[in-house]
């Protein structure tokens, strides 16, 4: 790695480090308000958004916890560092998600079942801010969680509590001009079933990658056929792909070539290849014959 990509790594941790840190301040300060304004206004709904609003500020905290696991020195012990920990708490980014999707039908359903007055002003003003806030924060995020699933996890709760903002701000307004106060849960009820698709997709991939499945976008069978394209190459088995982290991929394989002369030349063409399909870790063995060892899985 030069100096120069070694200090724009450096710096990326350092603004990723800034922005997790404001996200949860101002995301805090803004559940202080909201409980206070629900307290003041005896106002059970505001309170209650304010606890759903705290619990994106603890999968805030967690996402931090696991950028910063991820890049923490290996050791002894932990040869690859604490990479792992990034799926494992994208996976729990997930799972929380999905409760409080579960927390909104079921309290949708409540409100339909036995409808509320609603203060539509004080409601429509109160997500107004939290619009501004969680809006603010996903548009921190937006850049980085198309590449870090962990961090995908932190934007879709804070493009979710978005949503549900406004949507508690159309409510609001409808129910000042008209006093419908079923607009409420219906549109909640519809928010819920957006955050559903795009959480299920996070969900699904997160398992996945902790159980050490083939990351998302890269093809093996390809892979595979490429790399036996290669000059020198006679065949390749054994390989295996997973994920070290939420960013870092890796690989082994067995490679067979017509001469031990030639693992340089092979070798570079293989890694560049592997670094073409998202892989950051390629570890290559070289045979000249076929090892005919016994795997339980081999491709």
């Amino acid at each position: 790695m030069s100096a120069e990509h070694g200090h724009h790594h450096h710096h990326h941790i350092e603004t990723i480090n800034k922005i997790m840190i404001w996200a949860i301040v101002i995301n805090l300060l803004y559940v202080v308000i909201e409980a206070g304004v629900g307290i003041y206004s005896d106002s059970l709904g505001l309170v209650s958004d304010a606890g759903h609003n705290l619990g994106d500020v603890f999968s805030l905290v967690l996402t931090m916890i696991g950028f910063k696991l991820a890049h923490a020195a290996a050791n002894h012990k932990f040869t690859y560092g604490y990479q792992k920990s990034t799926i494992l708490i994208a996976l729990l980014n997930a799972v929380i998600l999905l409760v409080a999707v579960g927390v909104i039908i079921v309290e949708s359903v409540r409100k339909i079942q036995h409808p509320e007055p609603i203060d539509g002003a004080l409601v429509s003003w109160t997500a107004g801010v939290g619009i501004v806030v969680n809006g603010l924060t996903a548009w921190l995020l937006m850049k980085d969680q198309k590449h870090d699933l962990n961090i995908r996890g932190a934007f879709l709760h804070m493009a979710a509590d978005t949503l549900v903002s406004l949507g508690v701000v159309v409510a609001g307004i409808i129910i000042s001009l008209t006093g419908f106060v079923l607009v409420d849960p219906i549109i909640s009820l519809v928010i819920a079933a957006v955050i559903l698709v795009s959480t299920w997709q996070m969900l699904r991939e997160s398992l996945s990658l902790s159980i050490d499945g083939v990351p998302d976008g890269i093809d093996v069978d390809k892979l595979k056929a490429d790399i036996e394209g290669l000059q020198h190459v006679k065949s390749i088995h054994h390989i295996h792909v997973w994920a070290l982290s939420t960013t870092l991929n890796a690989m082994t394989a067995h490679v067979v070539i017509d001469s031990r002369d030639n693992e340089d030349s092979a070798l570079a063409a293989i890694k560049a290849l592997a670094h073409d399909a998202g892989i950051n870790h390629p570890t290559i063995e070289f045979e000249i014959t076929p090892c005919g060892c016994v795997n339980t899985y081999e491709l």
